[in-house]
């Protein structure tokens, strides 16, 4: 027995070593991919603090010295970047607001109401997924131009009031989760579908909808060919196409790209890192990841 017993010790103390090594093992490769992944942003940030003509020097500064705090005020100047920032927002914040109305109505019409048709619906909306955005781009470009609504946001923002077929589905997918018997009391109660929706499944959609309106945000923000494809007068260019502008002239100068590129990145890394619990926690529930 004493034998047994050490030799069972034995195991439980060498299953706890390797335990503890694959935890160690595991951290340092988390923060060696992280810094991996970091580098590209800290390098951006870096330039965006330099002189010009550290830029190349060999071997590489990699803490600017010093620095050069003006470059984030020269590029309000040679660029018009209030503009592009205010078009930007334009094209960013009212996609969020269109599809945080449009999206969950359908999910919960499909998941929440007892009707036949929702069974039939969502296979149907599924599989508009399988399309190809590049297939539409010219049909979608000749009918906002038979509409006479080209050079103008609304090809950029009226679409979302109508649904996205990917953020439905992940709606769908955290309503499913939610208690029937509360919606089934608050229809015994009086209330409509609408007060249902707004008033109950809203509030218990919190995640969820934050984790939509990160993603519709960040997509928006980004998004550089239907800005390209729509609009024609530079006072409605997005800041995608005045980065790109800027990149194509004669001389580029990449102490002011970087900086005017920091810009255009903070906000997304400013609005993930107050969201991103949500942000987490609705990825988890929608994709069943625990």
């Amino acid at each position: 027995m004493k034998a047994v017993y050490k030799k069972i010790r034995e195991m439980m103390i060498y299953k706890g070593v390797r335990g503890r090594a694959a935890h160690i093992f595991g951290v340092i490769m988390l923060v060696f991919l992280g810094l991996v992944f970091a580098m590209p942003l800290y390098w951006m940030i870096s330039t965006a603090l330099k002189y010009e003509t550290y830029c190349f020097t060999t071997p590489p500064q990699w803490f600017p010295n010093p620095i050069k705090w003006s470059n984030f005020t020269e590029i309000f100047g040679r660029m018009d970047m209030a503009r592009y920032i205010k078009n930007t927002l334009i094209t960013s914040i009212l996609p969020v607001i269109g599809t945080l109305i449009s999206c969950p109505m359908v999910a919960y019409s499909i998941t929440k109401i007892p009707w036949k048709g929702g069974k039939y619906l969502f296979p149907i909306i599924l599989m508009t997924m399988m399309i190809p955005s590049m297939v539409t781009q010219i049909p979608m470009y000749a009918t906002w131009s038979k509409l006479g609504m080209l050079n103008t946001f609304i090809p950029l923002v009226l679409p979302s009031f109508f649904g996205s077929t990917y953020y439905i589905y992940l709606f769908r997918q955290f309503m499913k989760s939610l208690p029937t018997s509360v919606i089934e009391a608050a229809r015994i109660d009086g209330a409509g579908d609408f007060r249902i929706l707004y008033s109950i499944v809203y509030p218990m959609c919190s995640s969820i909808l934050t984790t939509v309106a990160v993603m519709v945000f960040i997509a928006c923000w980004n998004d550089y060919v239907g800005p390209l494809m729509y609009l024609q007068d530079s006072k409605l260019y997005t800041l995608g196409i005045g980065l790109q502008m800027f990149k194509n002239a004669a001389q580029p100068e990449w102490t002011l790209l970087m900086a005017a590129s920091t810009v255009f990145t903070v906000p997304l890394i400013v609005i993930f890192f107050f969201c991103q619990n949500a942000f987490l926690n609705g990825i988890q529930t929608t994709s069943g990841i625990k």
